[in-house]
Parts: structure tokens; sequence; C-alpha cells
């Protein structure tokens, strides 16, 4: 297998990606990593970490073609590669690309994987580790170009290929997600829908959704609306914004965060936008879907108008649909006719499935 994965700065993809190498090995499965970017710095010692954007361009693509040729070298001699590397680059020579066509195509990937991650921790990360100038504003747009800019890349060299968009998440469980999906392609891909907003002041309900989660990861690849969860910062925002505060504070990378109320506004209608995007790409790159509608504290279905829609494309895109239904209250035609099946609870789907 030759995979290249890409994704914008801030996503640490180099540790991820390490930590996708340890688990295949423990697997039986030898898999080396290509770091573009650790390369390039080997390469041209006399450039100052972080400052690699900083060089002409002409000199950056030729030190780019440089190491693209030394990992071409590499296909015929290890058993599985994982290419590390970036389809764009936006910095202060604008936005432009990061590979070359011919080269990719002597590549031949077996498959392309674009990460993506929340712009909260993608921020902190920022602040962190890189000194790059940004907005929230900034940073949704440009996880916007990889993604689409990775999968024309892919398209573009073969498209008999697939290209896959996996969010980070919780990176102990999508390192698994990541190697079933390069390495243990029998098992059957599943999107997994459920109610989120709505319900995530309901403690009994989201644990309940938790338990789901957990379950289906057990015997499918798993995509997960929930590993990029950012449908509650605008929410967070307008409810500051009421009481007179200019900030608000968020968990990401295991601490606080502090964002601007405004910022954070901003870019609503960009994270909404991308929410429907996002989630029929992941419907589409899936086999089938899995539905949980959980029941509400007085019995009703806690069925929302996201998880409904996402029924009607999968069942428009001729994907298997299965509905675990909990509620008292008799499902409504618009997810019968749409399902393949429906469950009373999360074990008997598992064991159907």
């Amino acid at each position: 297998m030759i995979i290249v994965v890409t994704g914008m700065v801030g996503l640490n993809k180099k540790s991820y990606l390490e930590a996708v190498c340890r688990f295949a090995g423990q697997d039986g499965d030898q898999v080396e990593l290509r770091s573009v970017g650790d390369m390039m710095y080997a390469e041209a010692p006399d450039i100052l970490p972080g400052k690699i954007l900083d060089i002409s361009l002409k000199r950056l693509h030729s030190l780019r073609r440089s190491v693209f040729k030394d990992i071409i070298a590499a296909t015929s001699e290890v058993p599985n590669l994982i290419v590390n590397t970036h389809a764009t680059f936006r910095w202060r020579h604008g936005l432009f690309p990061a590979v070359d066509f011919d080269q990719m195509r002597q590549i031949n990937a077996d498959m392309y994987v674009c990460l993506v991650d929340g712009v909260v921790a993608m921020h902190q990360r920022l602040l962190d580790q890189h000194a790059v100038e940004h907005s929230l504003k900034d940073l949704i747009v440009w996880r916007e170009e990889e993604i689409i800019s990775t999968e024309m890349l892919c398209k573009g060299i073969n498209d008999k290929v697939p290209f896959y968009c996996l969010a980070l998440g919780a990176r102990e469980q999508t390192v698994d997600t990541f190697y079933r999906l390069a390495f243990r392609q029998n098992l059957k891909k599943a999107y997994l829908s459920f109610p989120m907003t709505a319900v995530a002041s309901l403690e009994s309900v989201t644990n309940e959704i938790a338990e789901f989660r957990k379950r289906m990861k057990q015997s499918f690849i798993c995509f997960d609306p929930g590993d990029l969860e950012e449908a509650h910062l605008p929410m967070l925002a307008r409810q500051a914004r009421e009481q007179g505060l200019r900030q608000i504070e968020v968990t990401a990378l295991n601490r606080q965060v502090a964002l601007d109320v405004e910022e954070v506004l901003q870019i609503e209608r960009d994270i909404n936008n991308q929410i429907y995007a996002r989630d029929f790409l992941l419907i589409d790159q899936a086999d089938m879907i899995i539905s949980f509608v959980p029941a509400l504290p007085d019995g009703r279905a806690a069925i929302s108008s996201g998880v409904e829609r996402e029924l009607q494309h999968a069942h428009e895109a001729a994907k298997e649909v299965y509905v675990i239904w909990t509620a008292d209250q008799h499902p409504s035609v618009f997810v019968t006719q749409t399902a393949s099946k429906v469950f009373a609870n999360v074990e008997e789907a598992a064991e159907f499935l």
C-alpha cells in the first residue's frame, strides 16, 4: 500500500502517522513514513526551522522535487509507505500547490487521505508551535481548500483510487480507523448518524450515543461526525454576547482555550456550510449509514432534521440504511421508507450487522 496523506498546518500529522505506523507494526504490517517537510529541511540544513516557506518559490520547487524523487525511489523498496505532505501551501507567496502531478503519477498511490481537525484545536497548535498569523476564518477556509485540493489531486491522478476525508477526533481511536481503512479493506465502512447539538445537555442521552458509537466502531470502519464537532461554538458565542462578554472559553487539546466572541460569530455560516458538505462527503465514502435515534426522557424520539436529511441522502446514494429507534413513538414514514431495516436497540443492530 502507498498512501498519500494531506492536511493543513496545525494538525501534527507526523506524530499521528507515526502512531499509525506503530499500530500497524503491532498487527504485523510493516509501514514506513516519509514526511516531506522533514526531508526538505534535512536536504537544506541552512534553512532555519519554520522558515522554509520564506525561501524563493524557485528554490522551494526545486527542493520539493528533489525530495519527491527520493520518495518515488522508496516506493519500490518498502512494503507499505505513507507519504506525509500537504496538497497546498498558503503563505506570503499566496496559495500554491505543494506537489507536482508528474511526480504524483510516479508515486502511483493506492489511496489518498485528507486529515482534518477542529478549528479550535488547529488555532491553539498554531499559537503553540508555529509563527503563523491567522484568524479563525483563515483556518476554516484553509481546511476546506485542503480537502478539495486533495480530492482533485486524487481524481486527476487516478479516478479509480479512493479518496477519504478523516477527522482526527480522539487520536487513539482514529489511529485504529486509519489503519483499518488502509489495511483491513474487507471491513465495511459505516457513517454514524445521531443527534448532537439538540441533546448535548441530556447526559443520559449523550451516554447512550457514546455507547452506540463505541459499539459500532468494534465492527466497522466508522466515519463519525462527532470527531469534528463545531456547531456549539456560535451558540456559545451568542450566549456570551448577550451577557456582555467578549470571549468564550472552550476545551481543546485537554485545556481551556479563549476565543473572541465576534470572531467566532463571523465563521458561523462557514461552520454550518462545512458541516452540511462534510457530513454528506463522509456518507458518500461509506458503504452504509447507521443512525441511532435515542429516546428523550419523556419517551419521544430525539430525531433532528440533520439526521433525517442524512438518512435521505444515504438512501438516494443507494447506500445501506440502518436505523436504531429506541423511542416509544413509531418512526415516521420518512424513516421507514428510507431504511433497509429498523432495530429496537443497539445490541439487536450489532448482532444483525
